[in-house]
């Protein structure tokens, strides 16, 4: 079963947004035509895709692409113009107030950029205060507060306060507050955008390393494709409210679906984002062109996993072409020619 489903979600802000999204539907209207002719404006446009136990799936897009709107529906913050959200299972649009409290309190967590940490409160005190929301007394909460400082690498800071703490140290103190709560869910909110490069990356580094660890099903949302690829199992692009693709870093560097996903990602690097398996010609379709291969020679090899950067090494100081072999099998072979094409983005012919 999925974590996060998010099925058919439109957000329209305005009077007329029935009539909004019945336009856009049958005539094919667009953001500028929807509020010159309704006064309404596209939010999210009919958003759908699945987060499975976990994963990290970003979203992203530029500003006011409508990303941070989409997220703040998977705990209700925003309602859905219509559509349907299930966290766990559960249509969070169907809950009751309670039940809604109660599902944001001990199932969801959430970490922003701006991590709006209480001034006049200690670290630990910022860290426990939606458990003392909860009730818990305030051993337990010390307690639990000290294990998140541990798992944030702030050991021995919970007496501090925030204003003695580095932006990067503060952004930690947010993760904290919000893993103390032992959520299944984090909604992370462009949490490092704000940062020197160098401390974003340290923390991007930590945050993988503690998602391998503790499994935290995460949405994700950022406007850097760096991010995107360095973070996201999957990654779904948004332009205009709209969910443009969805896929992994490598399937849409190799196969964006339109002009504004290929002009985001024209700049990438593909050396450590496409493998072997994407660019390889079948071993029947080389041996009609260029003959059988001559067993004398001892060729290169490599996995179909393996990717651009591997390759590359692998073909310097030999014309040999490189063979993929799996399970002892030569599925594929990977010439200069195709490595080439490989490089610039386009399908070896």
């Amino acid at each position: 079963m999925s974590v996060v489903e998010v099925d058919g979600v439109w957000k329209i802000f305005g009077d007329k947004a029935d009539e909004a999204i019945a336009a856009v539907r049958n005539e094919g209207l667009g953001k500028p035509e929807v509020l010159d002719r309704f006064g309404a404006i596209i939010g999210v446009k009919d958003a759908s895709f699945t987060v499975e136990e976990g994963e990290i799936f970003c979203l992203m897009g530029l500003s006011g692409s409508g990303k941070s709107t989409l997220v703040r529906h998977i705990n209700r913050l925003i309602e859905p113009t219509t559509g349907t959200i299930r966290i766990l299972g559960e249509d969070i649009g169907a809950m009751t107030p309670e039940v809604l409290r109660a599902l944001r309190a001990e199932k969801i967590g959430m970490v922003f950029q701006n991590m709006a940490l209480l001034p006049h409160r200690s670290v630990r005190d910022n860290i426990g205060f939606a458990l003392e929301l909860r009730g818990k007394d305030a051993y337990h909460r010390a307690q639990l507060a000290d294990h998140a400082l541990e798992t944030v690498s702030l050991h021995g800071y919970g007496d501090r306060l925030p204003s003695e703490l580095s932006g990067g140290m503060q952004q930690r103190v947010g993760l904290a507050r919000a893993l103390a709560a032992d959520p299944e869910i984090l909604l992370m909110d462009e949490p490092f955008s704000a940062l020197d490069p160098l401390i974003r990356r340290n923390l991007q580094d930590e945050f993988l390393g503690l998602s391998q660890n503790l499994r935290k099903t995460t949405i994700f949302i950022t406007h850097d494709l760096d991010e995107a690829i360095r973070m996201g199992d999957r990654i779904g692009i948004m332009n205009d409210g709209e969910i443009v693709q969805i896929g992994t870093a490598e399937d849409i560097v190799t196969a964006p679906a339109d002009d504004y996903v290929a002009d985001f990602v024209a700049g990438i690097s593909r050396l450590k984002l496409v493998s072997a398996s994407k660019i390889m010609v079948a071993v029947e379709n080389h041996v009609a062109r260029h003959g059988p291969i001559d067993d004398a020679h001892d060729y290169p090899t490599a996995r179909p996993e393996d990717d651009l950067d591997t390759l590359v090494e692998l073909s310097t100081g030999t014309e040999l072409p490189v063979l993929i072999r799996h399970d002892g099998n030569t599925v594929g072979i990977v010439t200069k020619d195709t490595l080439l094409h490989g490089l610039q983005g386009t399908e070896s012919q």
